[in-house]
């Protein structure tokens, strides 16, 4: 997998709640992989299911960017998201 973002984007730019959700999701299930429509459809909490799709994604940025996810550009140009198996996320404090 690939990191095809450039833009230092961080977790406190981004939405942190969102980004939390992703994580304690792929605590769950850290064999899952997803689009951002898939991410916003099965890894969100009803309350972030509502959320813009920008902010989701730029969550998911966020996470790319500190290493935490891996992304995928499929042939049909959606993302795919992933944990990055080489840095796990932590357990929340």
């Amino acid at each position: 997998m690939s990191n095809k973002f450039t833009k230092n984007v961080t977790i406190a730019e981004a939405k942190p709640d969102i980004a939390t959700s992703i994580l304690a999701y792929l605590r769950q299930h850290p064999q899952a992989a997803d689009t951002l429509r898939g991410i916003v459809s099965w890894w969100l909490p009803q309350q972030h299911r509502d959320a813009a799709y920008q902010h989701v994604e730029q969550a998911l940025a966020a996470l790319v960017v500190e290493g935490k996810l891996c992304s995928t550009e499929l042939p049909n140009g959606d993302v795919l998201y992933a944990l990055n198996r080489h840095t796990k996320p932590r357990p929340p404090n």
